[in-house]
């Protein structure tokens, strides 16, 4: 039996799992379903088709799953999805999909989105993603897992955000940012890789070093992208990393790549 207070407001179509607490002054509206362990702070409110799924906090004043905030929605039956042992902190907002992504916006595990932060519809984010304090995804973004996003950081409808990227503070990020990257500025260019995170998720030296010699050709001045990505798949086609940035990049996307300031070198 879960610790439900007498102030909640619980929709009887909701679905709560087992130990699931809900604090003081909570709303759950609609067919909401709420996983084993997740514990509700008061006056956050859960709304719409949404599941979330174990071990997930939600901190006051937290919104989750109303109606998207796009002028093209009316009123389709969409859905927000969130994994296990995600946490929402003050003034979090997430919305679910529109008829144009596919009607649904899906969080992953273990996540962590700081104060004020926004996930807007048909977002996909994948798992162990952090966004610091009222960091902003437009609709349709992708974030792949271990992405940081910095804090007041605005990231542009449809773009794709690379795993193990790092987006500094404040910066509006226009275009896809390659996994492994670090992005930073009012309109965000590549700085080069995310040293930092890539030793504290323990990546080894001889990885790291492979990675920095292929960013360097892939951005180089010499020769046409297509040349030096074709260049990178011959000279590390068995390293995985480096594969990874250059699946990333042939992927079909809108937005294009962010590229370093000229003359920049990791």
């Amino acid at each position: 039996m879960g610790d439900i207070h007498s102030t909640a407001i619980i929709d009887p179509a909701a679905k709560l799992g087992k130990n699931v607490r809900v604090g003081p002054y909570c709303v759950i509206e609609g067919p909401v379903s709420i996983g084993d362990g997740c514990h509700l702070m008061s006056h956050a409110v859960i709304a719409g088709n949404t599941s979330m799924g174990p071990g997930c906090v939600v901190y006051p004043f937290a919104s989750i799953g109303h109606s998207p905030q796009d002028v093209k929605y009316k009123g389709e039956a969409s859905r927000l999805e969130i994994g296990a042992n995600t946490v929402f902190r003050e003034h979090v907002t997430a919305n679910p999909g529109t008829e144009g992504g596919g009607l649904v916006t899906r969080i992953g595990d273990n996540c962590l989105f700081l104060v004020g932060a926004h996930i807007a519809h048909d977002c996909i984010v994948g798992n162990n993603v952090i966004l610091v304090n009222n960091a902003t995804l437009g609709g349709h973004v992708i974030i792949e897992d271990f992405a940081v996003l910095g804090g007041l950081s605005a990231v542009h409808q449809f773009v794709r955000i690379g795993r193990h990227a790092m987006v500094g503070g404040m910066s509006g990020v226009e275009q896809d940012v390659i996994p492994f990257g670090s992005v930073m500025g009012e309109r965000a260019k590549l700085s080069g890789l995310n040293i930092v995170g890539l030793k504290r998720r323990g990546f080894d030296r001889e990885t790291i070093h492979r990675l920095r010699t292929a960013y360097r050709l892939l951005f180089a001045q010499e020769g046409t992208m297509v040349e030096r990505l074709v260049d990178v798949q011959e000279m590390y086609g068995e390293n995985l990393a480096v594969m990874d940035i250059l699946r990333f990049m042939r992927e079909q996307s809108s937005r294009g790549i962010v590229q370093p300031h000229a003359g920049h070198d990791d």
